[in-house]
């Protein structure tokens, strides 16, 4: 009898895996925000002020600098070689895939905030890349203007809508910057996301690896684009810490208010 699966977060997977002798997620499980996104959070002033609540500053800047070794001596070793062994139009259509199985966590969240229009267009998104996109690994909806560019919402941008304050900022361990609300979210997007439903161990033939390899494929998809973005926040900053919270917080909020 094959052992069951552990049900955990993607990046408590990546953890075990990268100790296990087979060489998963940082974070939020929605795809990161370009660059443009975070420019315009930005609102572009490097240098603005923005109010944080961050009471556990002291702690916060201690998990800042855990992550960050993480992030150099672990994560990034991977991305390098996710990247050089895997062609760039693979990396594509496997970062298609993994963001197309995320509809239903925006679907629900859509429609917890009463965006029911943009509701329905998820739903069409979706159809159009599973069925004309060979399962979402091809984007089809990118070439149709009323889906291409719909926000990616999930369940901390729904209790923002609903009038949540962020709450405390937050630096979690591998995941990295988060606040209370946002946390509590993610717990939520937990439970919505296909990867951590149970139904594969009902599959003939299921392994319990058939989760572990899906979860770490699906966080190392991330790793290039994330990393990038987190190294474009710290450079040239005085107080990389103050940096990466602030570009969070300024986008986390614009997040809301689209």
């Amino acid at each position: 009898m094959n052992p069951g699966p552990l049900k955990f977060p993607a990046w408590l997977a990546l953890g075990a895996l990268l100790a296990s002798p087979v060489p998963p997620a940082l974070a939020q499980q929605n795809p990161p925000p370009d660059a443009a996104a975070l420019a315009a959070a930005d609102d572009d002033d490097d240098y603005a002020v923005v109010s944080v609540y961050d009471p556990l500053e002291p702690f916060n800047r201690t998990m800042f600098s855990f992550n960050n070794g993480l992030y150099d001596y672990v994560l990034r070793p991977v991305s390098k070689g996710y990247v050089k062994a895997v062609p760039a139009t693979i990396r594509q259509g496997l970062g298609n895939f993994f963001s197309n199985l995320r509809f239903p966590v925006r679907l629900v969240s859509n429609l917890l905030q009463g965006k029911f229009r943009r509701a329905g267009l998820e739903t069409e998104k979706f159809y159009v890349n599973t069925v004309a996109g060979l399962g979402g690994f091809i984007r089809i909806s990118d070439d149709v203007p009323s889906l291409a560019n719909l926000p990616a919402e999930d369940l901390g941008q729904t209790f923002g809508v609903w009038g949540i304050h962020q709450g405390p900022y937050l630096v979690l361990p591998l995941i990295g910057p988060s606040t209370l609300r946002d946390g509590t979210g993610l717990v939520g997007d937990y439970f919505l996301y296909p990867l951590d439903w149970d139904q594969l161990k009902y599959a003939n033939g299921y392994h319990w690896w058939w989760d572990t390899t899906l979860q770490t494929t699906a966080v190392i998809t991330t790793l290039p684009g994330m990393l990038q973005l987190y190294d474009e926040e710290k450079k040239a900053a005085l107080d990389p810490y103050i940096a990466v919270r602030t570009a969070y917080i300024q986008y986390r909020d614009a997040a809301v208010k689209q």
